[in-house]
């Protein structure tokens, strides 16, 4: 049995559909409204809640091997519950800022889930992606109501992955011998930038996405209201203002993995174009 917390986000419901697709004969998805959730037939629904481990204990009957997104609940407490339930291998989802700004709140609380789970008993993958495609949905409502976007750094690009190569991935080393111990850095085939994925974007729409160069204090001031002041400065760093070779740097890693290249910008605008219109 394999057990798929976040089931119902970008990397789960991704990860859910692959390992049913594959032929995966146990799967159960970990939900907090299972009412609310949708799955393929022959996925087992499960609710439980991961600020709550005691809540997991149902879900966990069974389960020997986990994927785990950390930071939406009581991690330690989480690996505690898996392990005495009896999972024998859990795959994380970390973060490629680990190795480049490990000084961040966000990369340190991350390493400390790394580290937790190498000294938990159980065996071990850890993923380690870059800045996801996804994130340009932040996007959707100004390219919806004004067909343009204004951001910082315009012109840098970083190698954004596709959640679905992430889940591509975790998918192989739950299922497929040879991943336990490893971890792995996961990017996109090459380095996009926000003009270029306002672009690709366009493309997809059948239109133009016109993008306006905002400096980093208005980008600040825009976005602090939302994420505060220190997670907004360090997001901007990720963005541009504090790139490295080793945060720009392409890794082949999807298709070593899977044994299929990983997908492009344009393939994630392409499917999720109904979020821009």
């Amino acid at each position: 049995m394999i057990l798929v917390t976040g089931a119902t986000g970008n990397i789960g419901s991704a990860l859910v559909r692959q390992l049913h697709g594959f032929g995966a004969s146990r799967v159960r998805g970990l939900t907090r409204d299972a009412a609310r959730a949708s799955f393929p037939d022959g996925v087992e629904v499960v609710e439980g809640d991961l600020a709550r481990p005691a809540s997991l204990k149902p879900a966990l009957d069974g389960v020997r091997s986990l994927f785990l997104v950390p930071g939406m609940g009581a991690d330690a407490d989480v690996l505690t519950t898996a392990r005495q339930a009896g999972v024998e291998h859990v795959v994380l989802v970390s973060s490629i800022t680990v190795r480049t700004h490990p000084h961040l709140p966000a990369a340190a609380g991350n390493l400390a889930v790394e580290r937790l789970l190498q000294d938990s008993g159980m065996s071990w993958t850890i993923l380690r992606p870059t800045q996801f495609a996804s994130n340009a949905l932040w996007w959707a409502e100004s390219i919806r109501e004004h067909r343009s976007i204004r951001v910082p750094y315009a012109d840098i690009g970083l190698p954004a992955v596709h959640p679905a190569d992430i889940a591509a991935v975790a998918r192989t080393a739950l299922a497929e011998p040879g991943h336990r111990g490893r971890t792995y850095p996961l990017t996109g085939p090459e380095r996009t930038t926000p003009r270029q994925q306002a672009q690709a974007i366009g493309a997809a729409m059948g239109t133009e996405v016109s993008v306006e160069e905002i400096s980093r204090e208005e980008a600040h001031r825009r976005m602090a209201p939302f994420l505060g002041e220190q997670t907004a400065h360090a997001v901007l760093d990720l963005m541009g203002g504090d790139v490295n070779d080793e945060l720009l740097t392409v890794h082949d890693t999807v298709r070593q993995v899977t044994g299929s290249p990983a997908r492009p910008f344009a393939r994630w605008a392409a499917e999720n174009v109904a979020a821009f219109r």
